[in-house]
């Protein structure tokens, strides 16, 4: 059952972990070191060098499956990132490894089934390192290259989340295979007990990491690209502009009174009424600066005034 808390920055880290006991793991991942006596959230994160905002993220939706697309903006993508590489080390370097050499133990080696229980696992143990291999090879790396501002080509978060899935049927016919076919003697009995509840936890570990990549990492990364995206083209109109610097010299100053009477909504007559000449004038004057400037369009001409500070956009009616 969820514990339904919601974790703040100035609780203690120590009574989160004796309410949660199993976020001791995710405090390795983040570089959370303990002997942080008393200290709150907060403290131990400046301390530590961690992005308190993210580790907080992380902690309430594994405790409580929190979630909010407002906080995605105040996320650390650094923090994730290194926060997902070491619990691929740990869980690769560490658990796989520590729960074969429980499975080896506990089995009892004159039992027909042991190799073929130990070769489930072997099986399962590759498909789930291809998968992390996969990650720190491709997801990885782009994710670096966005943090960097030089994005990878050929390659974003839609086709990694595409074909994210969780993979742990193997270890769920591992489970029923030992709970339903394994009688055996007090000793390995107890052994097969305690390996089945590492197992257990190993799988509820294994959804955690894989929605936290979901629900948190994945929306991040879509953050950080629109993010990109949008720049790209703020930085395609400014180099467009840029281009041409000459151009509002080589408008006239009529033609720059016709622009700030268009922009402030004026039709052709009213803006000959304003300007003393006649409409046929103000015609040709619009043709002549739909010609210099290329912008035939009454919000492109818009933005160039505003641009080229000809009016002041708290003047201009959006």
């Amino acid at each position: 059952m969820k514990n339904q808390k919601m974790y703040e920055a100035d609780d203690s880290l120590v009574s989160i972990i004796r309410d949660n006991y199993n976020i001791l793991q995710s405090l390795g991942s983040f570089g959370i070191s303990l002997g942080f006596g008393d200290k709150t959230v907060r403290e131990v994160c400046e301390e530590q060098g961690v992005d308190c905002q993210t580790f907080l993220a992380v902690v309430n939706f594994t405790i409580n499956g929190y979630r909010s697309n407002d906080e995605v903006e105040k996320l650390s993508v650094p923090t994730l990132l290194k926060y997902l590489k070491a619990s691929h080390e740990y869980y690769l370097g560490f658990e796989l490894p520590f729960i074969r050499n429980e499975l080896s133990e506990a089995l009892d080696e004159n039992d027909s089934l042991a190799k073929l229980i130990m070769k489930l696992y072997d099986d399962y143990a590759h498909t789930i390192r291809n998968h992390m291999v996969y990650e720190e090879k491709n997801l990885f790396p782009y994710v670096e290259s966005l943090i960097d501002g030089h994005p990878l080509p050929d390659y974003d978060i839609e086709t990694f989340s595409k074909h994210h899935l969780q993979i742990d049927q193997k270890l769920k016919e591992l489970k029923n295979i030992l709970i339903k076919y394994l009688p055996s003697d007090g000793l390995h009995n107890n052994y097969l007990s305690a390996t089945l509840y590492d197992i257990y936890n190993c799988e509820e570990w294994l959804a955690q990491h894989s929605q936290v990549e979901d629900f948190i990492f994945v929306p991040a990364i879509r953050n950080m690209e629109r993010k990109m995206r949008q720049n790209d083209v703020t930085q395609k109109i400014t180099k467009m502009i840029s281009k041409s610097p000459d151009i509002q010299e080589s408008l006239s100053d009529r033609e720059r009174d016709v622009i700030v009477a268009l922009v402030q909504g004026m039709s052709n007559k009213e803006i000959a009424d304003h300007l003393f000449i006649s409409v046929n004038t103000v015609i040709t004057h619009r043709r002549n600066i739909a010609r210099k400037l290329q912008i035939h369009s009454p919000a492109g001409l818009t933005i160039y005034a505003i641009v080229n500070n000809l009016v002041d956009i708290s003047s201009v009616k959006l």
